[in-house]
């Protein structure tokens, strides 16, 4: 533990989870799901927690603090957040894989040094950094300036989905978005780099070329950070779990849990 956790411990809060188990018990190692900044379990319950199982893998997804139906956390960090997927994680029966979509992925790659995880997945990966706001401020002005002065971070139906999404569940989907709180959204600028991760776990990077949020520089970037190439899904946007064509992305993710020693 380090000191400062020891002398300032996060607050204990409720936490949402949501899970989904198979049918039957083949020894899998159970994937955590943990949703971007705005987003709740809800976001990984609609297709891929159900998915997964149905495939043989425990899939449980959380509630960032102040997300879904977790307990409000206006003031909350990231590094509460990342206490909230290392307490979840470490409840599970066994090592998890965690798998971290947009800011998700950041609070991810940070839990990834606290927690001995069996492999880790980044989907459309907001790492951080001013480069990240700079990218979000040329495609989305109006959504993204307001979040520096402590506003809430919009994102546009044509950010998180393709054209192919009927508009009625895009709409859907779009109204169910909170906010992260002010302090974590300053923290996508200002957070230190993640720390070497616990284990060396292998790490896969998936996003698409056409997302709106995520640049197609910012996922090789990522990929190379852990020494391999991002996976891409063409026409698809940022919110790959909730998109049309969802079972692509996360066919792939579990075919590659299967043939990755490290991650059985």
């Amino acid at each position: 533990m380090r000191g400062r956790e020891w002398a300032r411990p996060v607050r204990p809060v409720r936490r949402e989870v949501r899970s989904a188990t198979p049918d039957l018990e083949e020894g899998r190692p159970p994937l955590l799901f943990v949703p971007g900044y705005g987003h709740g379990a809800w976001a990984f319950a609609e297709h891929w927690l159900g998915h997964a199982a149905s495939r043989g893998f425990p899939a449980y997804a959380v509630s960032l603090r102040g997300h879904g139906d977790s307990e409000p956390a206006p003031e909350a960090s990231l590094r509460a957040y990342v206490h909230d997927v290392v307490q979840v994680a470490a409840g599970l029966p066994r090592q998890a894989v965690l798998v971290g979509h947009g800011a998700g992925a950041l609070v991810v790659a940070h839990a990834l040094a606290r927690y001995p995880a069996r492999a880790a997945v980044l989907v459309a990966p907001v790492l951080g950094g001013w480069g990240t706001f700079g990218a979000a401020l040329r495609r989305n002005p109006a959504g993204t300036l307001p979040a520096v002065f402590g506003g809430r971070l919009r994102l546009s139906r044509g950010q998180l989905f393709s054209r192919e999404l009927p508009e009625g569940e895009a709409r859907r989907y779009v109204s169910a978005l909170g906010r992260a709180s002010r302090r974590a959204q300053w923290h996508l600028l200002s957070a230190p780099d993640p720390e070497p991760a616990v284990g060396d776990p292998p790490v896969l990077v998936l996003g698409s070329p056409d997302d709106r949020v995520v640049p197609a520089s910012a996922l090789t970037r990522a990929a190379r950070r852990y020494g391999s190439a991002p996976l891409l899904f063409p026409g698809m946007g940022h919110d790959l779990m909730l998109d049309a064509r969802w079972r692509e992305p996360v066919d792939a993710l579990l075919d590659w849990l299967e043939k990755e020693p490290a991650a059985r």
